[in-house]
């Protein structure tokens, strides 16, 4: 998430599936019952080999029940959105509170689904005894990997990714100045992920980033450095693609920059995906925005070895956009009354539909 807040089947492989309700509209109609269209959009994923996640809040899963029926029935995979963050699990020295991770992680038991951890290591989320305790560097990479150790291993076995870093870079690639960077130098991202490695063999570890969809610079650095971190026997698993998105054009030659990252012999997967609308929502601004999430589906459907897209929050009811842009929200593929919006319908019909070949 921004600061301001296995390997699936070819194209060719993944078979069409019928489109029932879920692609007939923005609302629920025949064929759907309580509010949940059918065929869901896990079932449909299913079908082209892809896991659909969304993030998921472990406050509104404790006191809203109809959050929870849409998210486990609609989603095959879930991300804490906040509880799984350094911050929350331990806001004292050595006392942890398991609470909201555990609830998410055993939501995601009951309703058979996937877990994707976030987030391991990031430069902000902190604890403010981490941030302002005057530690020495060797104290802060101990407090990293021990940090790593005790979430990982919590988890082995119930969590099948994680983001183990999120954010290294800065603008146009730059490396990010932070606490690791200061107490470590550059090699705490090999550090952290060998560590996670250590305390779950069995979990695919990710790099995240924001802003690095396209080929561009930042894009272009998060490649050098993901093919250093191989080239040095890295366990480095997959890339994640942020993809907090707007009305505007979708940033170029997104399908040729994934692909070249699946090329090293890695996965990657859209992992935060959301469109904001600036402004009052339109009806033609919400067939802006269900035209964005159109595309940005297809390109990962359009590279075999990107295996989950996840949207950042499915809801607009506890969508984090208004909270960091005043005058922005409607991000999500159902809105505050938990209505399937025509982004939703795009979605679906995406998923029914045999991806175009593409470059873009």
């Amino acid at each position: 998430m921004l600061a301001i807040h296995g390997t699936s089947a070819t194209t060719a492989e993944r078979p069409r599936v019928g489109t029932g309700c879920a692609a007939s509209g923005p609302s629920p109609a025949a064929g759907c019952s309580g509010g949940v269209p059918e065929p869901t959009l896990r079932s449909l994923a299913r079908g082209r080999g892809l896991v659909i996640g969304s993030a998921a809040s472990a406050e509104a899963l404790a006191q809203d029940p109809q959050y929870a029926t849409v998210l486990g029935s609609q989603f095959g995979a879930v991300t804490p959105e906040d509880a799984m963050k350094w911050s929350r699990v331990e806001p004292r020295p050595g006392q942890y509170d398991w609470a909201g991770a555990d609830r998410v992680v055993d939501f995601a038991r009951r309703n058979n689904q996937q877990v994707y951890g976030h987030a391991l290591v990031w430069y902000t989320s902190l604890p403010g005894w981490l941030e302002t305790g005057g530690r020495s560097d060797p104290e802060i990479a101990a407090l990293m990997r021990q940090h790593i150790t005790d979430e990982v291993a919590r988890y082995r076995g119930k969590v099948w990714a994680w983001d183990v870093v999120n954010e290294p870079l800065g603008a146009g690639g730059k490396p990010r100045a932070s606490l690791w960077s200061r107490a470590l130098g550059p090699d705490y991202i090999a550090e952290a992920f060998r560590a996670a490695h250590a305390a779950d063999p069995g979990a695919k570890l990710f790099l995240n980033e924001f802003g690095a969809d396209g080929i561009n610079a930042k894009s272009d650095a998060l490649y050098k450095l993901v093919r250093r971190l191989l080239s040095e026997g890295v366990p480095i698993h997959g890339v994640g693609f942020q993809s907090h998105l707007n009305l505007e054009p979708a940033p170029a030659h997104r399908v040729d920059n994934l692909r070249r990252f699946t090329a090293l012999g890695i996965d990657v997967a859209i992992t935060e995906a959301d469109v904001r609308i600036v402004g009052p929502s339109t009806p033609a601004k919400l067939k802006a925005q269900a035209e964005v999430y159109r595309q940005t589906i297809k390109t990962c459907l359009a590279v075999a070895r990107c295996v989950s897209f996840t949207v950042w929050g499915f809801t607009d009811r506890y969508s984090w956009i208004p909270n960091v842009q005043a005058d922005a929200g409607a991000a999500c593929l159902y809105d505050a009354e938990l209505v399937p919006k025509p982004a939703y319908a795009a979605v679906a019909g995406a998923l029914v539909t045999t991806p175009e070949p593409s470059h873009s």
